[in-house]
């Protein structure tokens, strides 16, 4: 059983006890989060939603807070000594998907 869930505006297939990360939620570490924005669920067929479905949740346990890796941007332009060093590391949670329930 599968569903496909929106979070941080993308959307994501997920199944029970599977480990992802998503962007930052503030919510803290050991609590649950419910996902309202069910798009779709797949376990014997497959229910779709227009654009969500009604009444179906997601629910997972927040692992951690955490950022991501961090990504070097150098901005250099010829014959000007224009030269920019910038670093940027994207926050995420991580979340250890419970369950799934459907209408």
């Amino acid at each position: 059983m599968y569903a496909i869930i929106l979070t941080g505006g993308k959307q994501l297939k997920v199944e029970v006890g599977q480990k992802v990360y998503v962007e930052k939620l503030n919510v803290e570490a050991g609590t649950d989060y419910t996902f309202n924005d069910v798009l779709l669920i797949s376990d014997k067929n497959v229910v779709t939603g227009n654009p969500t479905i009604k009444g179906a949740t997601v629910v997972a346990k927040v692992e951690k807070q955490g950022l991501g890796k961090k990504i070097h941007v150098y901005k250099y332009k010829a014959k000007t000594t224009y030269h920019k060093h910038i670093g940027h590391r994207q926050p995420y949670t991580c979340l250890t998907i419970t369950s799934i329930n459907s209408k």
